[in-house]
């Protein structure tokens, strides 16, 4: 058996984690840590900096700035979650792509190489309402789908 998680740096998905680390540790199931950066977010964070400082010619620099922070953030955090399944006797690996996230996840989960998906049900804004990408995924994925509040 197979897990994937999919971590977007939310406390929700590492809650998420935790949940599949128990779920495999009962079924002797492989975990996989997926996680997609997705270039756009960089963009945009770097255009409202921008605006802020009203300095356009940097905009390049700002988006450079902010997409190494991007892969620094997810590494640091699937790291620490990589080792919280070492430590809880997990059979775990880390999957990080670059794309569109709603493709990219939907190539993965439905690869044909998963039991189960997990997901956590907010993303990182942590918005009360259900996260827009579980709204987008959660239906077009075949694998049985546990997301966890």
């Amino acid at each position: 058996m197979r897990i994937l998680v999919l971590i977007d740096g939310s406390k929700w998905s590492q809650k998420a984690a935790l949940q599949a680390f128990s779920i495999a540790k009962r079924k002797n199931a492989k975990v996989i840590l997926y996680s997609v950066l997705d270039r756009r977010e960089a963009r945009a964070i770097a255009f409202q900096l921008s605006m802020r400082r009203g300095n356009m010619e940097e905009l390049q620099k700002f988006e450079e700035t902010a997409w190494k922070e991007m892969k620094k953030s997810i590494h640091e955090i699937m790291t620490a979650l990589l080792n919280v399944a070492q430590d809880e006797g997990v059979n775990c690996s880390i999957k990080v792509r670059e794309g569109r996230a709603k493709d990219e996840i939907l190539n993965e989960a439905n690869s044909g190489n998963y039991s189960l998906v997990v997901m956590g049900a907010f993303g990182k804004s942590g918005k009360t309402r259900i996260g827009s990408l579980l709204e987008e995924v959660v239906g077009l994925i075949k694998p049985p789908t546990i997301v966890v509040r």
